[in-house]
């Protein structure tokens, strides 16, 4: 399939689907083209673009049957996710298609506090790896996979380290070298006294 067709059949099997075809996101040299939006209108997309999809979580799993079945993006390569603050966790997958080249960016948002999704190790069990590093480091949970035990951390480790609001647990347990707070043009008398570095809350850790 052509990503213009792709796109079209995202728009008639996944029509709670944004979908867009980005310029320069697989590499240069990229035939010159311009964003298609889900219906597939506009500009012919090149091949080498790479195709994104961004779905809510009910849709997870069919978008990424959709990639693997219709786009033919039959590679896993890698899924993570990236914390958006009070927007909760954008979880990513990139998959790609060894017979034509295209690349395709599956996203979707959980909410903070229910992060919860569907695991994709029935399509792909290249994702039991990544579901279980991304469970670890952003304490997004998988339903359906078979053992999200931990694969970096040591048992006993506590939090998700990726998460933005981790207190940074080494940078508490060292003074702050600078004579002054980061900004600060002068040194004050508050520069005097141990600095909270940057990263941890203040009050941290408890006495």
């Amino acid at each position: 399939m052509t990503p213009g067709e792709v796109l079209a059949e995202a728009a008639r099997l996944l029509p709670a689907a944004r979908c867009a075809a980005e310029r320069g996101v697989t590499g240069a040299g990229a035939p010159e083209a311009g964003v298609t939006g889900a219906a597939g209108t506009g500009p012919r997309v090149s091949a080498a673009e790479t195709i994104t999809m961004d779905v809510p979580r009910q849709d997870w799993l069919a978008a990424l049957a959709f990639a693997r079945d219709v786009a033919g993006c039959d590679f896993f390569d890698w899924l993570t996710a990236v914390d958006e603050l009070d927007q909760g966790f954008a979880v990513v997958v990139h998959l790609y298609s060894i017979e034509s080249g295209q690349h395709m960016l599956v996203r979707t948002l959980v909410p903070r506090e229910d992060p919860l999704l569907p695991s994709a190790t029935g399509l792909f069990g290249g994702a039991g790896w990544a579901e279980r590093e991304t469970h670890e480091m952003f304490g997004v949970v998988f339903d359906g996979h078979p053992g999200l035990t931990p694969l970096l951390l040591p048992e006993e480790f506590e939090g998700h380290p990726l998460r933005k609001d981790f207190p940074l647990a080494a940078r508490a347990a060292q003074e702050w070298p600078g004579a002054r707070e980061p900004g600060e043009r002068e040194a004050s008398e508050r520069s005097r006294r141990r600095l909270v570095p940057p990263g941890v809350p203040e009050g941290w850790p408890p006495p």
